[in-house]
């Protein structure tokens, strides 16, 4: 799937350095991030070359994370298009080549958007300030500490015997396109098993027993974490659609299951596929 990305090492540990000439830096601003587009390919600028090409701030990079101990900044001011270098839509990294650094790319979006949207203290209004310690944001005048925002998510493949229920989305809900399968995120005091019936109620009309997980995998296009499950259909299997979100909900048999769009790279389609290949009953 999208974060498997083989002999490479994420590490996520908070331990900032100084940069080094091969270390990343994620440029973004607003919901876009600053890449060359070599073919399908992805290109992020290194620190070495960047330096001076942007006039860097140092007071204004943000260490995230490292890939094979090479770290990923965050360059918290703006930045000119030049070099080849230009702005794309965060969900623009989808799919990209070479996969290792298309995580972190999508990775690192995540973060930028969490401390872009959390400049200041909820509790009394003062600046934020980041910790020495830790990932996280300070408060100096109240104390008040925040910490990165994980939205949790449910996807759903409800099965009936031999058949899957594929839906697609509602043009003005989602640009998706492609089949996809039931998905919501949890709300406040609900398990996620109970998000499953909830969404599938509310979603397709159809009750549910049976309940399995499945996987999970992070995905930061929605600054969210996906939890899968399968479950089989109770009673009726006959759809009620809730148009605002779904345009369409259709029982498919393992042998008629169209192709994805990106191989097993989403839980999604890793869940569907599964399924098709009976790997997961």
């Amino acid at each position: 799937m999208f974060q498997d990305i083989g002999k490479h090492i994420y590490d996520n540990h908070f331990t900032p350095r100084p940069p080094q000439p091969e270390d990343i830096l994620f440029i973004c601003s607003g919901q876009r991030v600053m890449f060359k587009d070599a073919g399908g390919r992805i290109e992020l600028p290194q620190f070495g070359d960047a330096a001076d090409m942007w006039n860097i701030d140092f007071d204004r990079l943000i260490y995230l994370f490292t890939i094979d101990d090479i770290a990923m900044f965050l360059l918290d001011q703006d930045a000119e298009e030049k070099s080849g270098y230009t702005y794309h839509g965060f969900m623009e990294i989808r799919g990209r080549q070479p996969g290792w650094l298309t995580f972190a790319a999508a990775t690192a979006s995540h973060l930028a958007h969490w401390y872009r949207f959390n400049r200041f203290c909820g509790k009394c209004g003062a600046e934020f300030g980041q910790s020495d310690i830790e990932r996280a944001l300070v408060c100096e005048k109240c104390g008040n500490t925040i910490y990165p925002t994980i939205s949790p998510v449910v996807i759903t493949a409800v099965t009936n015997g031999d058949r899957i229920l594929l839906t697609q989305y509602n043009p003005e809900h989602s640009p998706y396109k492609n089949y996809a399968l039931i998905a919501g995120f949890a709300e406040i005091g609900e398990a996620l098993e109970d998000t499953v019936r909830r969404e599938v109620m509310e979603e397709v009309g159809l009750s549910v027993t049976n309940i399995h997980y499945y996987k999970s995998q992070p995905w930061p296009y929605s600054y969210s974490l996906l939890s899968g499950f399968f479950a089989d259909v109770k009673g009726g299997s006959e759809v009620t659609l809730e148009e605002d979100e779904l345009s369409k909900a259709v029982w498919f048999t393992r042998d008629a299951i169209p192709q994805g769009p990106d191989g097993r790279s989403s839980l999604t389609w890793d869940m569907i596929e599964a399924f098709r290949n009976h790997e997961f009953k």
